[in-house]
């Protein structure tokens, strides 16, 4: 079967079940990813990528295949996660919880890219730990638009497109959380990071 997000719509659409499998397989450990950098809670972001994949598929019929199946996705899952934000009247950044190995390990070893020169030894663990204690002193625009992009794989236009603001406001509000984070790095002795990165 395809693994083209656009071709599975269209099958799922015509009421075939094993593109849906296809989708969630394709996009299920991404989601829960995404949820768990903002909530830090890992059963409510289980929850909601399940929550996230069954309104992708009880939306099908409204979706259009012009090639936006991520952007599409991500702002049903950013809404999802607003709404529950909102009806918990707690912050949920306050919960620690472990993370799924491999996919951090991918994301940690493209952050660490980003954030530090060739020259710069961080060891992978100690930088997870950092990196999940300062996100949460982000502000919550910053925070997406960083989970997003380096996280969930996506670009700043996607990003942009999710967050429903203009593509210079994507590039300002990763170019900000990067520093905020650079700043909060060196304050705790790792760097000089490299705060320049264009995209």
């Amino acid at each position: 079967m395809t693994d083209n997000d656009d071709e599975l719509m269209i099958l799922i659409q015509s009421g075939v079940v094993d593109a849906f499998n296809t989708l969630v397989g394709k996009y299920q450990g991404m989601l829960i990813g995404f949820f768990m950098r903002n909530t830090r809670d890992i059963q409510l972001s289980e929850d909601l990528a399940q929550e996230t994949l069954l309104k992708v598929y009880n939306q099908a019929w409204d979706y259009l295949p012009l090639g936006r199946f991520r952007a599409w996705m991500f702002r049903i899952a950013r809404n999802l996660m607003i709404d529950n934000v909102r009806r918990r009247s707690h912050d949920a950044l306050v919960q620690a919880v472990k993370r799924q190995p491999q996919e951090e390990e991918d994301a940690m070893a493209r952050l660490a890219g980003d954030l530090f020169g060739p020259d710069e030894q961080v060891q992978h663990h100690e930088f997870t730990k950092m990196i999940d204690d300062l996100l949460g002193g982000i502000p919550e625009d910053q925070r997406q638009t960083f989970t997003l992009h380096h996280y969930s794989g996506l670009s700043l236009p996607e990003v942009a497109e999710i967050m429903d603001v203009k593509l210079a406001t994507s590039k300002s509000r990763l170019r900000l959380a990067r520093e905020k984070l650079a700043e909060k790095l060196i304050a705790r002795g790792i760097g000089p990071p490299a705060l320049v990165n264009s995209d």
